[in-house]
């Protein structure tokens, strides 16, 4: 018998992309073809629930539940939204477990530095000014009752969502769809991906993992490509959202809290797979805050996690380590959906 090549049909694909809450989305889903009217019905019901989460713990709208508790002197009980408890007690928590790497209590520090929503990076604060802004910080001052209450105990404490909010709205996107019936779906929220299913290939969705670089154009070379299914991505670092002082030093956007200064070692990324949107994106920032040798000690004790750091050692020069349970997979200069390291300071 001749042999053949048995080529298998790619299956249908539907893609959007759209805007939402200070960032872009992206939804995929593999597999199925829904009607016009289906797909508007999808987008609709997506962009409404990402819609509400804005609502909920946006910095950037004045009306948001989140502005209006940073504006607040008070001291009492503040009851907000069930989702808005959620993530808030899911930051405490990593907060806890991270030992203060993860602060979701940083806005004085983050407006301080110029990255908060004027955006406005470039001047290097005072050691006075750095000193005062972590006076009214601090995660210890913040707690979530079991009724979805916000308290603070100090009145100028405020707090950020930005590392970890946006992994939630994956989360629900991705919900939206299973709970719709479709089985193989992906979802991008800024970067913070979540997958299930398999990609039109018949393959888990293929996640490329960009080479880091400091220019304002973003890189298309990549330095692993992830396979994802029923799992969540996410990745941070200083490459996409950062400012030189008058020294030529990067200073990226994510903040060491013990410092009140931006994170100062060789990690430039850290990409982290785990169970759901909401736990990735948090993990990543507080990896990249822990650096290479406590992180990678943090990860390998947790078995649902895994994480990739990329590494600077030397001049446009890096090396990736990985933990042992990343599915490591250098696929240099190929061009897949890749993640991004920009963190906006919205959900």
């Amino acid at each position: 018998m001749n042999a053949l090549a048995v080529l298998v049909a790619a299956l249908p694909l539907l893609t959007w992309d759209g805007q939402t809450m200070g960032t872009r989305y992206t939804v995929k889903i593999a597999g199925d073809t829904p009607t016009d009217q289906q797909r508007a019905e999808l987008r609709a019901a997506i962009e409404q629930r990402f819609d509400e989460l804005n609502r909920q713990m946006s910095h950037y709208l004045p009306d948001s539940e989140l502005s209006r508790f940073n504006r607040s002197a008070s001291t009492a009980p503040v009851k907000v939204s069930a989702e808005f408890a959620r993530v808030a007690r899911r930051a405490l928590e990593l907060f806890r477990d991270s030992v203060g790497a993860f602060d979701p209590t940083l806005e004085p520090l983050i407006n301080l530095w110029g990255f908060g929503h004027k955006k406005t990076p470039g001047n290097v604060p005072s050691d006075e000014q750095i000193a005062a802004a972590q006076r009214v910080c601090g995660a210890r001052h913040l707690q979530v009752t079991d009724a979805n209450e916000l308290q603070k105990d100090i009145p100028e404490l405020q707090i950020n969502l930005g590392g970890i909010a946006k992994g939630y709205a994956a989360d629900e996107a991705a919900r939206l769809l299973r709970e719709r019936g479709y089985t193989n779906v992906f979802v991008s929220v800024s970067g913070e991906i979540v997958a299930f299913g398999v990609n039109p290939d018949g393959r888990p969705w293929q996640v490329g993992v960009e080479r880091p670089h400091y220019s304002r154009q973003r890189g298309t070379e990549l330095s692993a490509v992830v396979p994802l299914s029923g799992r969540a991505l996410s990745t941070s670092g200083d490459t996409h959202n950062f400012f030189r002082d008058a020294t030529g030093r990067i200073r990226g956007h994510i903040l060491d809290p013990r410092t009140g200064r931006p994170v100062e070692h060789d990690v430039a990324s850290v990409t982290v797979l785990a169970p759901d949107g909401l736990t990735a994106d948090g993990v990543a920032t507080a990896l990249y805050v822990l650096g290479l040798e406590r992180g990678l000690r943090w990860v390998e004790e947790r078995p649902s996690l895994a994480a990739l750091f990329i590494v600077r050692s030397g001049d446009d020069q890096f090396r990736l380590v990985s933990s042992r349970r990343f599915p490591l997979n250098k696929m240099k200069g190929q061009k897949h959906h890749a993640t991004q390291t920009q963190h906006s300071l919205t959900p």
